[in-house]
């Protein structure tokens, strides 16, 4: 019994020994950190791999592992993991998790997660993740995820999903889910989700669920339209809680009809109305504006105007108008060359089966110089025609 005991004792003694000897021969290492001086990626005062992080950094290239500091460098840097503090380089910029702070890099700054802070670069921004504070570039700002500040680009802002604030690009700014802010491109703005706020483009707006908000641009798009679209085409799809202006407001419903009709002003005339369950508007042009004893003059011509039903069949509109006037050769026999009218009509209009109905029309108009302040004739309007489709 002594021996087994003892045989026991003399095995834990000497797993002990073995144990101590390893734990001896594996050190912790710790690298040095502070300073990283460097003329290229591992010809520096600090290795590449190192665990710690660099306080200053100044170079031509540089690599390091996480700055907290300031670094500086002629073409760029990269930095394995986090940036928080200051960071320029000529060329560019590379973070692989988060920066927090400054960058300034004359082609690209790139951060593999987050952004938080000041972005600066001549040519294209990306962050992978989350983008918050300003970020501006001459070319494109690309963010993986979400955003929320100030986004400018020379040309494109791309957002993965939900942004919010203030994007300003010269071609077009693209949010693939919701955006809450003001949007402004020279071409097209695009919001995948829900728009809140205002968004203001060269060529259109569009807006994949719910409009908030106002849309500004020649044509506008929304599914759900809440606030104002004010463009030369306006359409949404579902529902629309809000006002549209603009020379042609339509939604599935709109029904397109063709209108022909004579007068006493242009005499001969045909146009196109948008007629929503209310709301109307009609783009159109005429003929012999002066006279059939005259040689040739023309008319083109804008109205909008509210319809309401009177019994059965028989429907009451009003509108105002805005037509311009070109004379033709009737300049030469002491016309103006070209006038425009400002007019106000109330029409009264019967439909008849199978898409056709009859109007009359009386109204006023008021025609006028271009280049002066002066009427050069006004008086009563009388028309009447059919409505096709």
């Amino acid at each position: 019994m002594k021996r087994i005991f003892s045989l026991i004792c003399l095995s834990l003694l000497s797993a002990g020994t073995v144990h101590a000897q390893v734990n001896k021969q594996q050190p912790i290492r710790k690298e040095k950190t502070g300073i990283n001086l460097s003329l290229w990626r591992n010809i520096a005062t600090q290795r590449t791999d190192t665990v710690g992080s660099t306080f200053f950094n100044l170079g031509i290239f540089s690599a390091m592992n996480r700055l907290n500091g300031l670094g500086v460098n002629a073409l760029g840097a990269v930095v394995g993991r986090d940036m928080n503090g200051v960071q320029f380089s000529g060329i560019s910029n590379m973070v692989g998790g988060s920066m927090r702070g400054v960058q300034v890099a004359g082609i690209t700054n790139i951060n593999g997660s987050n952004l938080s802070g000041l972005s600066v670069s001549g040519l294209v921004g990306i962050t992978g993740s989350y983008a918050q504070g300003v970020v501006l570039s001459g070319l494109a700002n690309i963010t993986g995820d979400n955003s929320n500040g100030v986004i400018m680009g020379g040309l494109l802002n791309i957002t993965g999903e939900k942004s919010a604030g203030v994007q300003l690009a010269g071609l077009a700014n693209i949010s693939g889910g919701d955006f809450a802010g003001v949007t402004a491109s020279g071409l097209l703005n695009v919001v995948g989700g829900d728009m809140k706020g205002i968004q203001i483009s060269g060529l259109g707006n569009i807006t994949g669920s719910t409009s908030v908000g106002v849309q500004l641009a020649p044509f506008n798009v929304a599914v759900h339209a809440k606030g104002l679209q004010i463009g030369l085409v306006n359409y949404y799809k579902d529902k629309l809680d809000g006002f549209q202006l603009g020379l042609v407001n339509a939604n599935p419903n709109t029904k397109v009809q063709m209108m022909i009709f004579g007068g006493n002003t242009t005499k001969l005339n045909m146009a196109a109305r948008f007629k929503n369950e209310l709301f109307y508007t009609i783009l159109g042009g005429g003929t012999h504006y002066l006279g059939f004893s005259d040689k040739f003059s023309g008319a083109l011509f804008y109205r909008a105007g509210l319809e309401l039903p009177v019994y059965k069949q028989l429907f009451i509109s009003g509108d105002l108008g805005y037509q311009h006037v070109e004379t033709f050769k009737n300049k030469d026999y002491g016309f103006p060359a070209r006038l425009y009218s400002l007019q106000t009509r109330i029409n009264l209009e019967y439909r008849l089966p199978k898409h056709l109905g009859v109007f009359v029309t009386g109204g006023y108009g008021w025609d006028r110089y271009y280049n002066r302040n002066a009427n050069f004739d006004k008086g009563a309007i009388i028309e009447g025609g059919v409505v096709l489709f």
